[in-house]
């Protein structure tokens, strides 16, 4: 399981005009399901998600996390992000879950994710999404969650 996270100041994704997710100050992710991720990966990335401390404190250093700093999380499903580019110039997507297996460990994300204290917002999985943003900082990770 493979998030990219982006810190940002608001961020929205709209399927077929319509807005499906909005959060202001938060985390947006793109979150990946590779083949293989299960229960543990799936908890894992909430936790960290949760966690995470990308906020700044008292003195502007990164020390808060998003709990603390009473964020949002937007979840955005991306199986690109599980893309391998290494060899030639076509992304391979071989890693990337199968569609359903993708679904299932995206929802149970979402599932732990909204069992915290935070508000969580998502796109439609599958969906031909647009999302907009306007980064914070900027400030943008990836993070790999431990391989099966």
């Amino acid at each position: 399981m493979r998030a990219v996270v982006q810190r940002v100041a608001w961020a929205r994704v709209e399927v077929e005009g319509r807005i499906v997710g909005e959060i202001g100050k938060g985390l947006l992710v793109l979150l990946g399901v590779s083949q293989g991720d299960g229960e543990r990966q799936a908890a894992w990335m909430a936790n960290k998600l949760h966690g995470l401390r990308v906020f700044p404190d008292s003195e502007g250093k990164m020390n808060v996390s998003a709990t603390e700093a009473g964020a949002d999380i937007l979840v955005v499903s991306n199986f690109t992000v599980c893309g391998d580019v290494s060899r030639g110039m076509r992304p391979s997507f071989v890693a990337a879950s199968a569609f359903e297996e993708g679904r299932a460990w995206y929802e149970r994300v979402l599932e732990l994710l909204r069992a915290g204290p935070l508000r969580v917002e998502a796109g439609e999985y599958g969906g031909d999404m647009a999302v907009s943003l306007e980064n914070d900082g900027p400030v943008t990770l990836v993070i790999d969650a431990p391989t099966p």
